[in-house]
């Protein structure tokens, strides 16, 4: 018999290779006010955290610094580009479907800081949306990761005492750890689902690279 009785993935750099779509949709959208948005930067520094606050450290390293409201006006303009190239062709982990399906003995969540809005459809899209039992996105929860409400929550919903968490950035490895939960590490979301399978059948948690 397993621990776990649930898992609970992150999405962006988890489920979905969405991050470089993230990139540059905000880089797209906020260079005509001044941000000169480099990969390096936003790995090290946007990935995990809310729009809000991705937002506001834009405007505070922009050059000159932007007023934060501004920028945050683009956010639906952001939103909205990031629909539509994420719905042409959504970058999902290699045989998400089949790896889902076969996890089906357990409950199954998805906890994100992205907004429902970001979420959602690409599931429904992919035809993924079955498989989880909750979606926790941004909106939910007054307190992101790296607080570990976010994970809270989603054991709430799903009902798990011992959840396994799927994560990629260090705000959201924080969190699944802060709620007391045992946390995968992914660093490639072409292998995700080869490497929470081994973690689920040997017991150990394992981190790539």
């Amino acid at each position: 018999m397993s621990v776990y009785d649930a898992i609970l993935f992150d999405f962006d750099g988890v489920l979905v290779d969405s991050e470089p779509v993230h990139f540059t949709c905000w880089r797209d959208v906020t260079a005509p006010f001044g941000v000169r948005l480099d990969w390096d930067s936003y790995l090290k520094e946007l990935v995990g955290i809310t729009d809000r606050e991705a937002v506001e450290w834009m405007a505070s390293h922009s050059d000159p610094p932007a007023d934060p409201e501004k920028l945050w006006a683009l956010y639906p303009a952001k939103k909205a580009m990031f629909r539509e190239r994420m719905l042409a062709a959504p970058p999902f982990a290699p045989g998400l479907a089949g790896f889902l399906k076969s996890a089906g003995h357990y409950k199954l969540g998805v906890v994100s800081s992205s907004a429902r809005s970001e979420v959602e459809p690409l599931l429904e899209t992919g035809g993924l949306r079955r498989y989880f039992d909750a979606v926790i996105c941004g909106e939910d929860v007054t307190r992101h990761k790296p607080a570990p409400e976010p994970y809270l929550l989603a054991a709430e919903r799903v009902q798990a005492r011992r959840p396994l968490v799927v994560e990629d950035s260090e705000p959201g490895i924080r969190s699944g750890r802060a709620a007391g939960f045992d946390v995968v590490q992914v660093r490639d979301v072409s292998t995700m689902c080869e490497l929470v399978a081994e973690r689920l059948r040997n017991g150990r948690i394992t981190k790539q690279g």
